[in-house]
């Protein structure tokens, strides 16, 4: 059984459609990447998942069962945590108090967040370098890194990332890409949503979306076997 599945995903703004019927699947124990160029709807795509937005027809499944109207809360508790386009680290808290944000769901249990913390400082020794340090004075790599550590601290079965490389130099983008890997071989599937083609060698599965549709699927090796940067491109 599938971890995600999107049914006929349409949802949109007002009257204006954004998505037009998307299908997908994402298996558990996946690095799954939605590539696409801006506008393409790649963000309306997860943040409908994480519940921030409601679809106007379709159904989004989280392990086999539909999610319904259930507010975004609900759904972290229920294993889905959204690190959002643009960081939005609270630039006045430090490392920790940020980190510690993230596990407010798990509030009642110390031992786990502490499990959890030692778990993020793991993939991300900077952020115990900076632990102390307000994130408003980090550079835009370590509050990346700060913003999937916080989203991890709830213990996810699904990861969401929008844009983790946007902002990033190629050797930081390759370095939390890198770190997804190490998420997923630790038991969280992930979707990540990237404009960069430079994600797909990280990726089990990978969907190309064009104007609210997708045009492209590959999985496993056809994502090495096949051109998807001529399709990404429009070639």
């Amino acid at each position: 059984m599938s971890l995600l599945e999107i049914r006929d995903l349409v949802v949109g703004y007002g009257p204006h459609p954004v998505l037009h019927g998307v299908n997908f699947v994402v298996e558990e124990g996946e690095v799954c990447v939605l590539l696409g160029l801006n506008g393409a709807g790649k963000s309306t795509t997860v943040n409908t998942v994480a519940g921030l937005l409601r679809p106007t027809s379709g159904q989004v499944l989280f392990d086999g069962k539909p999610l319904g109207r259930k507010a975004p809360s609900a759904r972290v508790k229920q294993g889905i945590s959204l690190c959002p386009e643009g960081r939005r680290v609270f630039p006045r808290l430090t490392v920790r108090q940020n980190l510690r944000l993230g596990a407010w769901s798990r509030r009642r249990s110390p031992k786990a967040i502490r499990e959890q913390l030692n778990l993020v400082y793991d993939y991300f020794p900077r952020l115990v370098e900076r632990e102390d340090q307000f994130a408003g004075t980090l550079s835009g790599g370590e509050q990346q890194m700060l913003a999937v550590g916080r989203a991890l601290m709830s213990r996810p079965r699904l990861l969401l990332i929008d844009e983790a490389s946007l902002g990033l130099s190629p050797a930081l983008a390759k370095t939390v890409w890198e770190v997804t890997s190490r998420i997923r071989d630790d038991g969280t599937t992930v979707l990540m949503v990237e404009q960069n083609a430079g994600a797909l060698p990280f990726a089990d599965r990978a969907l190309i979306m064009e104007k609210g549709t997708l045009i492209h699927t590959a999985v496993g090796e056809q994502i090495r076997n096949v051109n998807l940067r001529e399709a990404y491109l429009g070639a």
